[in-house]
């Protein structure tokens, strides 16, 4: 499926798969299920990208043995999606359950459609608002759900504040303010009391919810550039992975060393949209952006051939090992934990999932 920039080839037998699905919209949200489905091989959430209030998410399926995706649910949302995530509790007889950002946080529950053959309902469950002021709510730029305690939420806000959430009682455990300026993103480590934030003031920011009268300022942009994105490497949380507005390069941080950049990849030709690391490994991550490329990274052997010191510290890391062209510029990539030879992107009205 992808090719590959070293020597190496892949082996002939192996299958190359790629399955595309096309929405009736532009595609900007996106998330794999994280439980498996008796009734399908592949779940995942959708949502539009629409300008207008009017916005939809649809839940898309492939069935095991079946080369297409099919809508089998499709529900209005308030403004589009700025993302989409399935519940991580993966235990059984636990609610099916999806959560949206966008004006508020709002919270899904999905069942069988007992009328349809691989249908499914929706039903919105809660919108969560711990505004005082019902006349205006600060839009949400994302959010990211505790995989160690699936009842924890995390919001960021153009407001410069972040808010934490109960699931269960539906009401905001905590607001702080995070940043100098807006909040576009929010992530937590593995383990459920550790979080980072980055914004609009060029800073990623880590807190602990035991202590939250104290922050951390990891890292600080070049030129204090907005730092749009932030993952955390769950099988490493040394390790985080950040981007600015407008920058073709994605930056690894290593928290045990903060102000310099661990490593620095390089290899796009259009600014950075997405990365998301390997869920099976702690060394791998991958990016997308406007180049139509996702790209994919191997940090583990660094200092050999396809990198190269920096000063200060900094590795430029140049070359992929695999690298896919879609066929337009790449809005979203998510690479999904239940089954971790796939990665999803979107681009146009697109979804394609790929084997790697």
């Amino acid at each position: 499926l992808m090719h590959q920039n070293n020597s190496s080839t892949q082996e002939s037998g192996q299958r190359k798969e790629i399955y595309t699905y096309e929405a009736p919209w532009t595609v900007f949200a996106m998330a794999w299920s994280h439980r498996p489905d008796p009734s399908s091989q592949f779940r995942l959430a959708l949502g539009s990208y629409v300008e207008q209030y009017s916005n939809s998410v649809q839940i898309v399926k492939k069935l095991e043995g079946s080369a297409e995706m099919f809508s089998s649910c499709q529900f209005d949302h308030p403004y589009p999606c700025t993302k989409i995530l399935w519940t991580p509790d993966r235990t059984a007889g636990a609610r099916d359950i999806l959560a949206t950002t966008g004006d508020y946080l709002r919270l899904w529950s999905l069942s069988d459609d007992p009328s349809t053959e691989n249908g499914v309902i929706s039903k919105k469950e809660a919108l969560l608002n711990n505004s005082k002021n019902s006349e205006y709510c600060a839009p949400l730029t994302s959010f990211d759900w505790n995989e160690s305690d699936p009842n924890i939420v995390g919001t960021s806000s153009i407001d410069t504040t972040c808010t934490i959430w109960d699931v269960n009682t539906q009401q905001a455990r905590t607001q702080l303010i995070a940043h100098d300026k807006e909040v576009f993103d929010l992530a937590f480590a593995r383990g459920p009391h550790v979080f980072a934030s980055v914004g609009a003031d060029g800073s990623v920011r880590m807190f602990d919810l035991r202590s939250l009268e104290h922050s951390t300022i990891i890292y600080e942009s070049p030129n204090l550039d907005p730092l749009l994105r932030l993952v955390w490497n769950k099988s490493d949380p040394n390790y985080l992975a950040t981007f600015t507005l407008d920058s073709c390069q994605t930056t690894i941080l290593d928290i045990r060393i903060p102000s310099i950049p661990f490593a620095t990849l390089g290899g796009h030709s259009g600014c950075v949209n997405a990365i998301s690391w390997a869920p099976h490994s702690s060394s791998h991550i991958c990016s997308a952006g406007d180049d139509s490329q996702a790209l994919i990274w191997d940090l583990g052997p660094m200092g050999s051939g396809n990198s190269k010191g920096n000063k200060g510290g900094n590795t430029l890391v140049e070359d992929p090992i695999l690298a896919y062209n879609a066929q337009g510029e790449i809005n979203n990539l998510q690479w999904c934990t239940s089954y971790p030879d796939w990665v999803g992107i979107c681009f146009g009205s697109k979804l394609q999932i790929l084997r790697v």
